[in-house]
């Protein structure tokens, strides 16, 4: 779920969203993010279990479903997703929620624990956003939460925040003081949910805090910036409190870490259907390395919460299609984001690359009954002769295999795992599945490696 805060002018919003870019989602909402009981620490680095929501482990796992209808229900969640991206007018009134779009629907869920005595949260991991949050007492309008609120008053390490600190001047026009001279925030989302309370400061804990019967130690961080919500409103599920924001901003997780993740982070998503969890790293755990890595550098757009790649061409077979051809070449041209299961594509490329697509097949085509997905085949075998896709990044070449561009959404139902956007591009996680991905935000690069992440869970 990716915020729009008053930080950045909507100006600056609609200039960036309205390139022909492609948005590669990392649905690292991601989407969302579910961490493992457990954090463990390795010479200075540290992983956690990333577990997808359709996943038997999380709490939004329906047994009754077959796979294919999983399947199905996350490419639909892309079209909802992609709302969070774009820009909205900030919003604190609960009447202004849009019932249809689901704010809590990454793709990964993100356990972790905050204060001390830690307390269990379950939340978004959110590469597109920056603010940690969660609801917090005493609560004067907070969605309905399964599991009780965090209570700031029985942390013996929550401490406000002052107005005038480096802190809450980060948040732009999105902080401001109470009357007490503390840091109050104030964020909207792209589907216009909201959230406002106390920004402090508390421990975090990645991992359990009953890990240790394990025999892995959690890692925890003192002196974290958190949002402590006490008007939060938007169609958030029960089974959730708020968000991780993983994005670039100063008030991120991974920029607040610090010296343990050194500006590293990767991930390496396990393909859909999979019964093992996805794996998370951050700091010399992180390092992508080996000679089939390729990388591609991060360019910096406004706001700063996002991840922003330059894509030159997408190859289909031998056939290279230049993204300049049908519209004007724009560096940073992506957003990288693992919320986002389909990968969104510019209108007028798309019509390119889905027909040279569909040369290559020699298949029966039918319609998606969605009408989501405009290129699908009747079939029930997943060999049905697809080329070899290839993503042209600056500098770094990532060959797709049929699980990272076609899905199945039903027994009979194949369909190409790319859609059109008017406004915005999207990379998502089908398309990052089975890469080892990391991120230097030292180097400003990321990086992809072919990986069997079945065998990355430790």
């Amino acid at each position: 779920m990716c915020q729009y805060s008053a930080m950045a002018s909507h100006d600056s919003l609609l200039s960036f969203a309205s390139l022909p870019s492609i948005l590669i989602a990392i649905n690292i909402v991601l989407c969302s993010f579910s961490l493992s009981t457990s954090a463990t620490l390795n010479n200075g680095g540290f992983s956690v279990d990333l577990i997808h929501r359709d996943s038997p482990d999380s709490p939004f796992y329906n047994s009754s479903e077959t796979p294919s209808q999983r399947t199905a229900k996350a490419v639909y969640r892309s079209i909802n997703r992609v709302n969070h991206f774009k820009p909205t007018r900030s919003s604190t009134s609960p009447q202004s929620v849009e019932s249809e779009i689901i704010s809590d629907k990454g793709e990964y869920l993100m356990k972790y624990s905050v204060g001390t005595p830690p307390v269990a949260v379950l939340g978004i991991a959110d590469t597109g956003s920056d603010l940690i949050w969660l609801q917090c007492k005493p609560c004067t309008d907070c969605y309905e939460q399964a599991f009780p609120l965090f209570d700031p008053g029985k942390s013996n390490t929550f401490k406000t925040i002052a107005c005038n600190s480096r802190e809450c001047d980060s948040l732009g026009e999105m902080g401001h003081c109470s009357s007490s001279s503390t840091c109050l925030y104030s964020m909207s989302y792209g589907d216009q949910s909201f959230t406002n309370g106390d920004l402090a400061f508390d421990t975090l804990t990645l991992g359990s805090s009953s890990s240790s019967a394990s025999g892995s130690q959690p890692a925890s961080f003192s002196n974290i910036v958190i949002g402590c919500g006490h008007n939060n409103g938007g169609t958030f599920s029960v089974d959730g409190s708020g968000i991780i924001g993983l994005g670039g901003g100063m008030v991120s997780l991974v920029s607040q870490l610090g010296s343990s993740a050194d500006g590293k982070f990767s991930y390496c998503l396990v393909p859909l259907g999979s019964t093992r969890s996805s794996r998370m790293s951050f700091g010399s755990d992180a390092i992508v390395s080996g000679p089939e890595v390729v990388s591609t550098p991060l360019v910096t757009k406004n706001p700063d919460n996002f991840y922003v790649l330059t894509l030159e061409a997408m190859s289909v077979g031998n056939k290279r299609l230049e993204l300049g051809n049908s519209s004007p070449f724009i560096e940073g041209n992506i957003i990288i984001d693992s919320g986002t299961t389909l990968t969104l594509l510019p209108v007028d490329f798309y019509k390119e690359f889905e027909s040279a697509v569909a040369e290559e097949i020699d298949a029966e085509r039918t319609p998606d009954p969605e009408d989501v997905l405009s290129l699908c085949y009747k079939s029930a075998s997943d060999n049905i002769g697809s080329p070899i896709i290839t993503a042209h990044f600056r500098g770094a070449d990532v060959q797709l295999n049929q699980l990272n561009t076609f899905v199945r959404l039903g027994e009979e139902l194949l369909c190409l795992a790319f859609r059109p956007d008017e406004r915005l591009s999207i990379f998502g996680n089908l398309a990052q599945m089975s890469f080892l991905v990391g991120y230097d935000l030292k180097e400003n690069t990321v990086s992809f490696m072919p990986a069997d992440c079945n065998r990355m869970h430790m």
